[in-house]
C-alpha cells in the first residue's frame, strides 16, 4: 500500500486532500505539534520515521500581509521546509507534490501566465514561495509543483467566508475590482491532485516540473463577492445594502498584490487529460457544501 505523508491538514487544501487521497493509500497526517515546519530537525525526523512513498505538502505560511513583518518565519516554512522535504524524498526515492501560488508573478501581463513565463514576485510571501519552488527543482527528485490562485473553502480564513460574515454585519462593503484572477475551490485542487496521483509512481520522473492548477474563467474580487452574496443559501440573514467596487489604490495593504494573475492550465490539462471547471460553476457547489 502506498504510504502518503500529508502536511497542513488543518488548512483549506490539506483538509480536502486528506479526504481525497484516502483511496490511494495510507495517509499519515501529523499535526503542527508533531511536525513543526519551522524546525528542520522536526521535518527530517518525521519523514525518516514514516518512510513515505509520497510527500504531499500543501502547508504554507499564507498570511500575505503579515509576511512583510515576519520574513524569517515565512522563509522557514515556505522556502527551507520544502527544500528539506525534497532532500528527504530524494533519499527515499519518494515523490513530492508541493503547492505554490500565482503570487510568484508580478501581474504585469494581460494574458494568462504559463509555466514558462518569467517570475517576479512583489512581496515576501511570493518571494518565499518562489524560493521553495526553486529549492525543490534544484534537489532534483521526482516532484510536481502545482501553482494555484485565489483559494477558498467553507473552512479556515478566506475571502468566501469573510464576505458571508461581513454581509451579515455591515450595510456597506467596498471590494477591489481591478485585480483579475480565478477563484479556486480547495476541493477542486484536492480532487485534481488525487486524479494525478492515480498515475504509476514509478513513472513520476516523466512528469516532473511545475504545473498551473486553478479554476477556468476569470473575474475580479468585486464580481466574486457579488456572486458569493447572490448564492448565499442564508441570504435572508444578510443586512448588506451596498456592495461598492473600488481600486487597489483605495485599499492599501502592506503587501502588493499582482493586478493580473490568471494561470494558463493547458499544460496540466494536456499532460494528465483533466477537465478543470469554470470558477462560477464550482462556486455554487462550494457554497452549498460542508
Amino acid at each position: 500500500m502506498t504510504k502518503i505523508l500529508l502536511t497542513g491538514t488543518t488548512g483549506q487544501v490539506g483538509w480536502e486532500l486528506r479526504r481525497a487521497l484516502m483511496p490511494l493509500g495510507e495517509i499519515i497526517a501529523p499535526d503542527r505539534h508533531a511536525l513543526d515546519l519551522a524546525n528542520p530537525d522536526s521535518i527530517r525526523a518525521m519523514i525518516r520515521n514514516v518512510q513515505p512513498d509520497a510527500i504531499v505538502n500543501p502547508a504554507a505560511y499564507t498570511a500575505v500581509d503579515k509576511a512583510e513583518s515576519e520574513p524569517e518565519l515565512a522563509i522557514a516554512i515556505n522556502s527551507i521546509a520544502p527544500e528539506i522535504m525534497a532532500e528527504e524524498a530524494l533519499r527515499l526515492r519518494a515523490v513530492m507534490i508541493h503547492y505554490s501560488t500565482d503570487y510568484v508573478f508580478d501581474g504585469q501581463k494581460t494574458t494568462p501566465y504559463t509555466e514558462q513565463d518569467p517570475t517576479n514576485p512583489l512581496g515576501v510571501y511570493g518571494k518565499t514561495k518562489l524560493a521553495g519552488e526553486q529549492a525543490i527543482q534544484a534537489v532534483g527528485g521526482a516532484h510536481l509543483i502545482l501553482r494555484t490562485s485565489w483559494v477558498y473553502s467553507r473552512m479556515g480564513k478566506n475571502f468566501l467566508l469573510t464576505m458571508l460574515r461581513l454581509a451579515r454585519e455591515r450595510q456597506e462593503l467596498k471590494v477591489v475590482s481591478d485585480q483579475i484572477g480565478a477563484p479556486t475551490w480547495s476541493r477542486s485542487i484536492a480532487e485534481i491532485t488525487a486524479a494525478i496521483m492515480f498515475a504509476d509512481l514509478d513513472r513520476w520522473q516523466d512528469f516532473n516540473g511545475i504545473y498551473h492548477l486553478s479554476a477556468s474563467g476569470k473575474t475580479n474580487w468585486y464580481e466574486f463577492a457579488k456572486e458569493i452574496l447572490a448564492n448565499d443559501p442564508d441570504r435572508s440573514k444578510q443586512i448588506i445594502e451596498q456592495l461598492i467596487p473600488i481600486t487597489t489604490a483605495e485599499y492599501p495593504t502592506p503587501a502588493q498584490r499582482p493586478a493580473y494573475s490568471l494561470l494558463d492550465c493547458s499544460k496540466l490539462i494536456d499532460r494528465f487529460q483533466l477537465h478543470i471547471p469554470d470558477w462560477l460553476e464550482v462556486l455554487k457547489l462550494a457554497i452549498e457544501s460542508h
